[in-house]
C-alpha cells in the first residue's frame, strides 16, 4: 500500500489518515509504534479505534521503520527523546491543535515523553500499552531471546516485508541499543511529572517485555490523572492479544476524559 509523505527533522517519513481526515480544530488519534514496528505492522488497528471513538486518526512510521527514510546507526541513548521532538514537528505540519497520543511499547514512550514536554498544551490525553520508563531485567531479557530469533530463524525476512531497506536498521536500532552497557540506567521517569493530561496506562499481564513496575512508575510519577490497567491472557501486544478489551477501554478514556472533543455531540 502506498502513503503520503511528510518532511520533519529533516526525514521523509510516510503517514495516512485513518477514518477520516481532521476538520479545522478537531481533536485528532495520534498513533506511535512500536520499536519494531510501522504503519503497515499497526494493520487495522488505528482505522478500528478511530470508528469506535468517532475521531479522525493519524498514523506515521518513525525515521529508520517502514516506507520512511533510513537512519544511521548506532542510535542515541537519546533517541526516544529525540522522537518526542519530532512528533511535535509532524503535529505543526497538520495544525493539529489536540491530540489524543496511542503508543505502543517505544511509541507509548515516546508518548509520554512529548506529552511532558508538551509546552504548548496540545496533548489532551496518552494511551500507554506496554510503555516503558526504565530498563529492567525481564525488558533485557525479552530482547536477548528476540536477537536469538533474528539470529536464527526467518525473522529478518518476515519483517522485510514491511520494513524493506530499513529492515536492519529497525531491527538492530532497537535490540542493540537496549543491550548498550551505557543503556542499562536509562530512565525517563523525570518527564512524567510535567504530564498534565490524564493517562490511560495498559499492559499484558504476560508480557515478556516488562514488569507492573513500569505501570506502577507512570501512575507514581504523573502530574495528571491517571487510569491503569493490566489485561489478562495478553503479552506484548494488547491490540492484538485483546483487542476487544483494549479497544473498548481506549474508547471509554476518551469518553470520559474528552467527551466534549468528540465530533456528533
Amino acid at each position: 500500500m502506498a502513503y503520503a509523505h511528510l518532511t520533519a527533522a529533516g526525514k521523509r517519513l510516510e503517514y495516512t489518515w485513518v477514518n477520516r481526515q481532521p476538520t479545522a480544530g478537531e481533536p485528532v488519534l495520534v498513533f506511535l509504534h512500536e520499536g519494531l514496528g510501522c504503519i503497515a505492522m499497526w494493520k487495522d488497528f488505528p482505522l478500528t479505534v478511530a470508528k469506535a471513538c468517532n475521531m479522525p486518526g493519524l498514523v506515521y512510521s518513525r525515521a529508520g521503520y517502514g516506507g520512511s527514510d533510513g537512519i544511521e546507526l548506532p542510535r542515541p541513548i537519546t533517541y526516544q527523546e529525540d522522537e518526542a521532538r519530532v512528533l511535535g514537528e509532524v503535529l505543526d505540519q497538520f495544525g493539529i491543535g489536540k491530540a489524543v497520543l496511542i503508543g505502543h511499547s517505544d511509541g507509548g514512550t515516546i508518548a509520554l515523553i512529548h506529552a511532558g514536554i508538551d509546552s504548548r498544551h496540545r496533548v489532551s490525553g496518552v494511551v500507554t500499552m506496554a510503555a516503558h520508563v526504565f530498563n529492567e531485567d525481564i525488558c533485557l531479557s525479552g530482547i536477548r531471546e528476540a536477537r536469538k530469533v533474528w539470529d536464527s530463524t526467518n525473522l529478518r525476512e518476515k519483517l522485510k516485508r514491511y520494513h524493506g531497506e530499513n529492515v536492519d536498521t529497525a531491527f538492530l536500532g532497537w535490540n542493540d541499543t537496549w543491550q548498550r552497557d551505557d543503556y542499562r540506567h536509562w530512565n525517563v521517569e523525570k518527564y512524567l511529572p510535567m504530564i498534565s493530561c490524564p493517562l490511560l496506562v495498559m499492559q499484558g499481564v504476560d508480557d515478556h517485555y516488562g514488569s507492573e513496575a513500569q505501570l506502577d512508575a507512570i501512575i507514581r510519577g504523573t502530574g495528571g490523572q491517571a487510569e491503569k490497567r493490566m489485561i489478562a491472557d495478553c503479552g506484548h501486544n494488547p491490540h492484538f492479544d485483546q483487542a476487544a478489551e483494549t479497544i473498548d477501554a481506549i474508547c471509554r478514556f476518551v469518553e470520559v476524559f474528552h467527551d466534549s472533543t468528540r465530533t456528533g455531540r
